[in-house]
């Protein structure tokens, strides 16, 4: 496994990966219409592309040994959770995603590892994430690296309303 930037012609990829990680996650949760409604929107190629291009925000990605991508995750400066803190920059680290079948192998702390020293290299102060109330094996992990809970915050599928919480780490 190794660590690179996300490319254009990554897009598709991404974005198939980010649908399936979810789904494999969270999908129960969710009215269909509801999740097909988010899916859409996250996780268009389209979407996923345009982020890729945005300067504001930065994909790292895991490749595994097959040259495919097991794992991403993406920070986005200047952090829109930014509000519910005094951080004078944070940045946020958003959608940690494993490939179902793929946890438990290292790719998050890899990925968890980059994250914060991006965001070191850059002299951002804080990073900042959400994860859903009930995601307790997320929020252990989080836990490990010092991330606290500062606020609780709404997450949007379709029309349905999660419970999250933002946690930030302070650095």
């Amino acid at each position: 496994m190794h660590l690179r930037p996300a490319l254009p012609q990554d897009a598709a990829e991404i974005a198939a990966l980010g649908r399936d990680s979810f789904v494999a996650a969270f999908g129960h949760l969710y009215r269909p219409e509801d999740l097909a409604a988010f899916l859409d929107q996250a996780y268009a190629v389209e979407a996923v592309a345009a982020e890729i291009a945005d300067p504001a925000i930065t994909h790292r990605l895991a490749i595994g040994d097959d040259g495919a991508i097991a794992a991403f995750c993406k920070i986005t400066r200047p952090s829109g959770y930014a509000a519910h803190s005094d951080a004078a920059d944070p940045v946020a680290l958003n959608q940690l995603y494993c490939a179902p079948g793929q946890t438990g192998r290292g790719l998050g702390a890899a990925l968890m590892d980059w994250a914060l020293a991006e965001a070191r290299a850059l002299g951002c102060d804080a990073v900042q994430l959400s994860v859903w109330s009930e995601n307790h094996a997320a929020q252990r992990f989080y836990a490990r690296y010092g991330f606290d809970k500062i606020a609780d915050i709404d997450f949007w599928v379709g029309s349905h309303r999660d419970d999250e919480f933002l946690f930030e780490l302070r650095l």
